[in-house]
């Protein structure tokens, strides 16, 4: 890890809103698996996503709710590279407050696609997720060469 002067939560804030996927790791009998999602977050950097109930990496959460991901932009050869990663809990919201908690944040995030926001609203089986981070890190390429790791340890 690095010991160069990083305000590790403020690029994380910062970076967020720049980037509208998250590639998310889930993991049921030993058999990893990575899927990419459109997310929101809120004030406390909480993560959400909409998903049906029936796809597996909502069966892997029920199963094992512990998950770890990346928000990354796509980077180019020879550019200098920046992203956050994160490993936290992730769980279905069935609870009609904490769905409009993430309601809330998704229709703020997404104004531009009416579309992704409408999916998140229809009734079905589809259901918001959220993420309760307990670690963020930064791998940054813009305070020094070669990149380093920055820890942020959250709320659990």
């Amino acid at each position: 890890m690095a010991d160069v002067p990083f305000d590790t939560e403020k690029t994380i804030r910062e970076y967020l809103p720049q980037v509208i996927h998250m590639s998310l790791a889930t993991s049921r009998d030993n058999k990893p698996r990575v899927f990419q999602v459109h997310y929101a977050f809120d004030d406390e950097l909480n993560l959400y996503f909409v998903s049906a109930t029936t796809s597996q990496h909502s069966e892997d959460i029920r199963q094992n709710p512990m998950v770890a991901g990346n928000i990354v932009t796509q980077h180019f050869l020879n550019q200098k590279v920046r992203g956050v990663y994160f490993e936290g809990r992730a769980e279905e919201l069935n609870d009609a407050d904490a769905a409009e908690q993430a309601l809330s944040a998704y229709s703020a995030r997404y104004t531009d696609n009416p579309q992704l926001v409408k999916v998140a609203k229809a009734e079905g089986s589809a259901r918001f997720y959220k993420i309760t981070v307990h670690d963020y890190y930064v791998l940054d390429g813009y305070v020094s060469t070669p990149p380093q790791k920055f820890h942020l340890p959250w709320k659990a």
